[in-house]
């Protein structure tokens, strides 16, 4: 990448000491992949040059996900402008000339009484650069590679994840690993003797940064066991040494590969299987059903819930402590004859089990698609587990929970989209305090909402209970001069 006065940041304690010091502070976030970053970080260096009194920082998305996520960047390239301790500005995708004028407003002119656009830009950066940072948007159709989004690509993700029992997602592939952590996974599942299959994401960069944020898991490889995320190298090579990672297998059926390569399934493994023996004995199928029936909720999972000893069990015990719900668990690690008896007798053959009142819900799987639906809730008011209370009433609570209420995706530190970065901006730069909701973590209310409003998109303003619109009318409010005025009345 160019040369001028840019330094790459190397952790975020670094960078945090540099912003809050008060002096100008421009960060690039850009990625080896992506020619519009390239490019533009040739303009970014000679901009470095013309405001000498500035810090240039270069932040390579994927390789800093802490600081990547701090700042919600989602697509490259990205720029953050700050000053004085705080972010003063942001820019999205190759845009030299706004690159110029916002770099221009928080690190002053090239020359006092100069307009904001340095006149260096066009000569420093030439016209080559240019032109092809133009060309590139017309190709692209964008001057900015956003990570994949819609229907269709979240599709092709699952499909993915979904199109081996086991998938691992690495840099090269299981002949060729291209970096030492993907490597160490390869052994591992050589070592566990199963068979799986592989995704080489260096091969398109839109899997590569759309499943970073499918997963919410920053880095490679990724390990995916029926669909679900296991983790990266370390937890992979920790399941594996503590023989967690072999047991996962068993219980979601999956057998180990002989020499000759015929595949190797376990007595009692397999869902709907029975157990090698004749069957449950009446002693053992009467202390599974006093145990099923102990509490309201029940929950069967390997470890407790202070100390999840899977992935798979500590999902399902952050969604009911979501839910505010009270229960009671089982640590099946502690009793084989529990562990092994309960598949044959809720004909499930993997952990967690989770049952309401009796009755098997499901596992992990199943329980986070009830949440985000917002089943489970439903399930848990219908059973007597928690108080009903009728979406509209819910919904008029929410928005009547501050004079000045934002529903949008992610948080005002860390927005999950551009229209909802935009407005949150807008709201701070004229000093309006407000409260916000973060749509994504509730589905009922993410469609109760739309229905609600008759506004079918989000970001939603929300005045004394009213609502104001979305992005585009809240900028306008604001370019207009109205928009404090209007959140004040």
């Amino acid at each position: 990448m160019g040369g001028g006065s840019v330094k790459d940041v190397k952790s975020k304690q670094e960078l945090d000491g540099l912003v809050q010091s008060g002096a100008p502070v421009v960060l690039h976030f850009w990625a080896s992949w992506c020619e519009a970053s390239k490019h533009m970080d040739e303009v970014f260096s000679h901009l470095s040059t013309d405001f000498p009194h500035a810090h240039f920082l270069r932040v390579e998305a994927e390789e800093q996900p802490e600081i990547s996520e701090a700042y919600a960047v989602s697509a490259v390239p990205f720029f953050v402008f700050a000053k004085d301790g705080k972010i003063a500005d942001k820019l999205e995708g190759a845009d030299p000339s706004s690159l110029a004028n916002k770099v221009a407003k928080v690190a002053g002119s090239v020359n006092p009484g100069e307009p904001a656009a340095p006149a260096s830009l066009g000569m420093a950066a030439g016209p080559t650069i240019l032109e092809t940072i133009k060309d590139l948007a017309k190709e692209n159709g964008s001057s900015q590679v956003k990570i994949g989004a819609g229907d269709t690509f979240q599709k092709r993700l699952k499909q993915l994840i979904e199109s081996n029992p086991i998938m691992l997602f690495m840099k090269g592939n299981p002949e060729e690993p291209k970096c030492g952590f993907s490597q160490k996974v390869v052994d591992i599942l050589k070592e566990e003797k199963v068979k799986f299959g592989s995704f080489d994401i260096l091969s398109d960069s839109e899997v590569r940064e759309g499943l970073k944020k499918f997963s919410n898991w920053p880095t490679f490889p990724q390990l995916y066991c029926k669909g679900e995320l296991l983790g990266g190298c370390d937890i992979a090579i920790a399941m594996h040494e503590s023989g967690e990672l072999k047991e996962v297998f068993r219980d979601h059926g999956i057998g180990t590969i002989d020499s000759a390569g015929a595949n190797v399934i376990e007595a009692g493994s397999g869902k709907g299987g029975t157990s090698a023996s004749t069957g449950l004995n009446s002693t053992l199928t009467s202390r599974l059903e006093n145990l099923i029936n102990s509490s309201p909720v029940m929950l069967f999972m390997k470890g407790k819930p202070e100390e999840p000893k899977c992935g798979f069990s500590r999902k399902v015990v952050d969604i009911l402590s979501q839910e505010k719900v009270e229960f009671q668990s089982f640590d099946i690690l502690s009793d084989e004859e529990v562990r092994q008896g309960l598949k044959v007798h809720s004909n499930w053959s993997s952990y967690p089990q989770l049952y309401i009142k009796g009755e098997l819900i499901g596992g992990s799987d199943i329980v986070l698609e009830m949440q985000k639906s917002g089943e489970l809730k439903k399930v848990l008011a219908e059973k007597g587990i928690v108080p009903k209370d009728s979406l509209e009433d819910r919904l008029k609570k929410l928005i009547s929970s501050s004079p000045v209420m934002l529903f949008m995706k992610g948080t005002p530190d860390a927005p999950k989209c551009g229209f909802s970065s935009k407005v949150v901006n807008a709201l701070t730069e004229d000093g309006v305090s407000f409260g916000s909701f973060d749509i994504l973590t509730d589905e009922e209310v993410r469609q109760g909402l739309k229905v609600f409003s008759n506004w079918p998109t989000f970001p939603q303003l929300y005045y004394k209970g009213e609502l104001i619109g979305g992005c585009d009318i809240i900028l306008e409010l604001k370019n207009n001069g109205e928009l404090k005025a209007t959140l004040t009345e």
